[in-house]
């Protein structure tokens, strides 16, 4: 008898792209859904290169423009605080690396949702170091977390190990392989699907609003390649 091979479902996300959040709901119920066979693996796209310069008052006005539109489409919801109680820049690469540490410490999924709770919700910059720092901190003590899924009391988190990989270069290099793998599956932007079955790759629909279609499109290219 023929042994199943698993599939691999590649996300490509970045933890401070809009869209990703608006779709995040969906994306949720999406994966509890899928076949054992589909193996999900996260890919951090990089939206923004490291940058210490402020973000341009004319971009920040294009942000929040994007911001209000997937609110009117999606419900999803935003707090606009955050551009009068940060100075914002265009950068979200230490975010995609604050996600590579902790997956070091198997809290991947859990600081992927305090990143994007924090940046829209709490008006919060995850651009900052010390911001990420203290999302960890309230992770591994378990304080304004209670509202994320599948969360614990006995999370064991290493915050000093967490700090020094952030900083790494090893984690930088992974980012880099990861922007490379990204740029290779897809040129669609955040967030994509890609399902890769037996040696070959296949563009997902993605629907921000019902993940039955792009559900139904794997189960008909597992069950047919």
């Amino acid at each position: 008898m023929a042994t199943k091979m698993n599939s691999s479902l590649y996300y490509i996300h970045d933890p401070m792209c809009s869209w990703c959040w608006g779709y995040r709901p969906v994306w949720n119920v999406f994966q509890h859904a899928l076949p054992d066979s589909i193996v999900v693996k996260y890919i951090a796209g990089g939206l923004a290169p490291d940058s210490n310069e402020p973000m341009p008052v004319e971009q920040q006005h294009a942000i929040q423009n994007h911001w209000r539109t997937i609110q009117q489409k999606l419900g999803t919801e935003f707090n606009f605080d955050f551009w009068k109680n940060n100075t914002p820049d265009r950068s979200t690469y230490l975010a995609c690396r604050a996600l590579i540490a902790a997956q070091q410490q198997d809290f991947h999924h859990l600081m992927l949702e305090a990143i994007q709770r924090a940046y829209y919700l709490r008006a919060l910059n995850p651009s900052e170091s010390n911001v990420l720092v203290q999302l960890v901190t309230e992770l591994a003590s378990a304080q304004n977390i209670s509202d994320i899924n599948d969360i614990t009391n006995n999370v064991d988190i290493n915050i000093a190990q967490f700090e020094t990989d952030l900083n790494s270069s090893e984690t930088q290099a992974k980012l880099t392989e990861q922007i490379l793998l990204a740029r290779v599956l897809t040129q669609q932007g955040f967030p994509s699907l890609v399902l890769e079955h037996q040696g070959q790759r296949h563009s997902i629909t993605l629907d921000y609003r019902d993940y039955k279609i792009s559900l139904e499109q794997i189960k008909r290219l597992v069950n047919t390649c």
